[in-house]
């Protein structure tokens, strides 16, 4: 079979060492780790994307010292005891002809808060908007402390097996970061003032794992290209930057962009191009000889082939699609793209991370051992009836063919997907039209017997699914405020985003969570130009904020677009009643009116459908409900939920 991807696939030499192609992971956050040691569930991890294919994979943060902590579960490399864990590791990826780099990083002004850690170190007395107080600035005495542990970290991860090391010094974070960085690095010594001095750091650290592992040994460094934003570092700086690590004898470049407390810079958000960083590999890659690396949401193979192809990048770091997808790789390069479990780049996969939870996934439901890929047959084979076609009952009927039950699936629509469908519809959700499409490709591939537009009744439970159990995942609906309904026109965001109303000029969308905001973003002009033809929209929300239950970079950039776009948003307002033509609400122990509104837009969430069980206890079948029939939540709350109802028949 024809190569699909000729550039992706192609070895790559990196210093002395040869990378079996160029698609390589790029440090994830796992919180798998034990007080820092390698585990068990780190091994399968790592190990599983190198049996998938990744040519080269750099692992989460790995400190160096031992008083400051990352994350709850980060690991560590700090002293010899980590090595015999570090080992089992190494041998688990090599086996897969995969080559292994920890991340070393110091975390400095960004460490946890754990209780008794000394007071937090950084370049300058200059912490990040969030610090509870300000870091004090290291010495240069510390300073050589810290270089030696540097060393020492990179030679244990020799004496382990590993290929190399990943130097962070990008986005302004942690120690390396926060010297690059002007934002930070306010010192006066040699390690300030002028990039030359803020390199000084980097490049000293380099210097001693070069003496200390040798030249055949890895050694690359993440940067920043650039900052975006005033203060920080440029493109210019990042091309200098490069020069000068080249010229150090790093063996190649990771290069990202942003930092990271402006948020979606770094780790672009969802619907954002993909390959966000590119420009700034390009850029550099055409002032030193290196391989350089880019990264920024590349979640399909074709934009990876093409950047390459294109000459706009040597290897593509590829992460959260990796996560997604343990076989990206190898179905790449196999000609099996619709096998691959689509990243809609939700970043769900880290929520959390900061608070000591695990890793997690929205479209993958486990990241365990065994999981829908590798799913065991059921010692004893059932007939088993799924009601409703959203992502709950599409992946448990899945799972539950998987398991060897005969599965029919049936969807009172003519279509699959539930309120996905609906939910792929608002700007910057493109990607859950994917997932809708894949899950359908799964189902046919195992041949789940799916019937459309079936509406589940009484007569058909107790006739042709006598003897089936049943997994019902009707899913939920729209709440309607019944004493709102007078206004002269009213619909629901959910009547909007799935065509079946169409609204006025003057909108007034009532509730600012994450529906709330989707839909005035959705119908907000694109441009705010004051256009006579032009929608205005006003949310009205209860709380002191909206879209309270996010905090991703997806909710930061949706909350700039609404502002960018004229969207008026009013907090801490609660609608207390509506005649035909007026909206009335209070703030502030304050009546206010709107008597200039066309539509009255309900976006106050959901509440299940309950008619379903209703029936079923009716008619006293065994059954479960599952995804938001039984509880109103996320999509990745839906797919974990009909995977796990599954797993168990």
């Amino acid at each position: 079979m024809e190569q699909q991807y000729p550039h992706l696939f192609s070895p790559i030499q990196i210093g002395e060492i040869t990378v079996k192609n160029r698609i390589f992971m790029p440090p994830v956050s796992t919180n798998l780790a034990d007080k820092g040691y390698v585990t068990e569930e780190l091994i399968a991890h790592y190990s599983a994307r190198a049996k998938g294919g990744v040519g080269l994979i750099v692992t989460e943060v790995t400190t160096v010292e031992p008083t400051y902590v990352y994350l709850p579960g980060d690991m560590s490399i700090c002293d010899d005891s980590y090595i015999p864990g570090w080992k089992k590791l190494t041998d688990a990826v090599h086996k897969y002809g995969t080559k292994i780099l920890p991340q070393l990083f110091h975390p400095a002004y960004m460490a946890f808060p754990i209780k008794g850690t000394p007071r937090l170190i950084a370049p300058s007395n200059v912490g990040p908007y969030y610090a509870k107080e300000a870091p004090r600035a290291v010495t240069k005495e510390e300073l050589k402390t810290i270089i030696r542990q540097f060393g020492e970290a990179a030679n244990r991860v020799k004496q382990a097996g590993g290929d190399g090391v990943e130097i962070h010094a990008a986005h302004a974070h942690g120690l390396l970061g926060g010297f690059l960085s002007p934002l930070y690095n306010k010192r006066t010594d040699e390690y300030g003032g002028d990039i030359n001095g803020r390199l000084r750091l980097t490049l000293e650290v380099i210097a001693e794992i070069r003496r200390v592992c040798g030249k055949a040994f890895i050694i690359d460094v993440r940067i920043s290209g650039d900052e975006y934003t005033d203060g920080g570092q440029n493109l210019n700086d990042g091309i200098y930057v490069a020069k000068q690590l080249e010229k150090a004898g790093v063996d190649f470049i990771h290069v990202s962009g942003g930092t990271t407390i402006m948020r979606g810079s770094s780790i672009p958000a969802p619907g954002t191009p993909m390959g966000s960083h590119v420009k700034l590999a390009q850029e550099i890659k055409q002032y030193i000889s290196i391989p350089v690396a880019t990264v920024g949401r590349i979640t399909e193979p074709w934009l990876a082939e093409e950047l390459i192809a294109n000459k706009k990048t040597d290897i593509c770091m590829i992460g959260r699609a990796n996560i997604c997808d343990a076989d990206f790789v190898f179905k790449a390069q196999n000609g099996q793209e619709k096998e691959i479990r689509p990243c809609i780049g939700c970043l769900r996969c880290l929520n959390g991370i900061m608070f000591g939870k695990r890793i997690g996934c929205t479209i993958n439901p486990s990241l365990e051992l065994e999981n829908e890929d590798t799913i065991k047959e059921a010692n004893e084979k059932k007939n088993i009836l799924v009601i409703g076609g959203g992502p709950a009952g599409m992946e448990a009927a899945f799972v539950a063919k998987k398991r060897g039950h005969h599965v029919v699936l049936c969807e009172k629509e003519k279509e699959l997907g539930g309120l996905m469908r609906i939910a792929s519809v608002p700007i910057a959700k493109q990607d859950l039209a994917r997932v809708i499409q894949y899950m359908i490709h799964k189902l046919e591939r195992v041949g789940v017997e799916i019937r459309l537009g079936c509406t589940i009744t009484k007569e058909l439970l107790l006739q042709e699914f006598k003897e089936y159990q049943v997994i019902a995942s009707t899913g939920a609906s729209p709440i309607v405020l019944q004493e709102l309904t007078k206004f002269k026109q009213w619909m629901t965001a959910d009547d909007i985003l799935s065509g079946k109303a169409f609204p006025g000029r003057k909108v007034v969308v009532v509730g600012g969570g994450s529906v709330g905001c989707e839909v005035a973003d959705y119908l907000a002009p694109l441009v705010n130009d004051m256009f006579p033809r032009n929608r205005e929209i006003l949310i009205l929300e209860m709380a002191n904020g909206v879209m309270l239950n996010e905090s991703g970079p997806g909710r930061s950039l949706l909350v700039q677009r609404m502002k960018k776009k004229g969207v008026e948003i009013i907090c801490n307002a609660k609608v207390e009643r509506v005649n035909t033509d007026s909206i009335y609400y209070r703030k502030e122990e304050k009546e206010y009116c709107i008597s200039d509104a066309d539509t009255l837009v309900f976006a106050l969430g959901y509440r299940k459908e309950e008619y379903i069980e209703n029936i079923l206890k009716e008619c006293q079948v065994s059954y479960q409900i599952i995804g938001d029939a039984n509880q109103v939540g996320t999509i990745k709350d839906a797919i974990t939920a009909g995977y796990l109802t599954a797993k168990e028949f």
